[in-house]
């Protein structure tokens, strides 16, 4: 057991040193990697901050029935009797002064509101139906719509249900690119990996005379894809910082645009780990296939 400690203590002290002594390949493979990784990774930064955005929506559809400026008290008690139908879950009534200041406060139009001379909102209603599927949510609306006294029936929330259908197709692509990009990262890994071994070519020949067995050749050379998926990874982490510096700030000024204080959010440490961990992998998976082939090879050749 002492034994083994020692030799992967060995195996990974020669990687080390393969790193610092190329410096520059060491940092053209990382960056490769880097790259390579963050596209995925950052569409799936971007998905889940689109998520998060429309997590702040209603998650059940609402129903905007508003009232003609010239309706009736009669319409007026027909419109909230009918509201109280079993069709519909819930219903809340917005007068139009109430509706003013909200617009007001929400978009910062204090000054242009204070100058009107009437309130050019109607009056409304806020429905929740109890419909479960958005045919039958419509065709409440369209009831409520011919109602006397209704100006417009708006069923709300129609973009939301569209943007939750393209996350779901996002995240099938995210997985997709991810999928693609990983054999990406085993093959760049291998590449670098069988220059080396190549490189190294009488050397193994010569400890397999020795008696070492493939096992001990191949260690130090699966260290060292780790450690360059490892710092693949780490590249990757940079490059989607850096991307969320200079989208940062272009971002919260739309969002401002619109009255919202939506901000973009960092990884997780969690996703970090679980990236640097795939990465990691990867870099091994690359070196362990490239070097049992390159071994054979050279074993043929002799």
């Amino acid at each position: 057991m002492i034994g083994w400690l020692r030799h992967q203590k060995h195996a990974l002290a020669a990687a080390l040193h393969r790193l610092r002594v190329q410096p520059v390949a060491t940092l053209l493979t990382a960056l490769a990697m880097g790259v390579a990784i963050s596209l995925p990774s950052g569409l799936y930064l971007a998905l889940g901050n689109l998520g998060r955005l429309a997590g702040d929506l209603p998650a059940q559809p609402e129903i905007s029935v508003f009232l003609d400026a010239e309706a009736s008290a009669a319409h007026k008690q027909a419109i909230a009797a009918r509201l109280q139908q079993p069709d519909i879950a819930q219903a809340r009534y917005v007068p139009k002064e109430d509706a003013l200041a909200a617009l007001s406060a929400a978009q910062d139009l204090t000054d242009i509101t204070a100058g009107l001379t009437q309130n050019p909102l109607p009056d409304a209603w806020v429905v929740h139906s109890r419909a479960s599927s958005r045919e039958e949510r419509a065709r409440v609306a369209a009831d409520l719509g011919r109602l006397p006294g209704v100006a417009e029936a708006h069923l709300d929330s129609q973009w939301a249900e569209r943007l939750q259908a393209a996350l779901v197709i996002g995240r099938s692509v995210v997985w997709l690119l991810a999928g693609l990009f990983a054999i990406a990262l085993i093959a760049i890994s291998g590449n670098a990996i069988r220059a080396l071994v190549l490189a190294r070519r009488d050397e193994i020949q010569v400890s397999r005379l020795i008696g070492a067995t493939d096992r001990h050749i191949r260690r130090p050379f699966l260290y060292l894809g780790a450690l360059q998926g490892l710092l693949g990874g780490l590249a990757a982490g940079g490059v989607l910082a850096l991307a969320a510096w200079v989208l940062r700030a272009p971002v919260e000024q739309l969002a401002g645009l619109y009255g919202s204080t939506f901000h973009l959010l960092p990884p997780t440490a969690a996703e970090m780990a679980i990236v640097l961990g795939l990465t990691t992998l990867s870099g091994w998976l690359g070196a362990w296939l490239t070097v049992t082939r390159t071994l054979r090879q050279v074993m043929l050749a002799r």
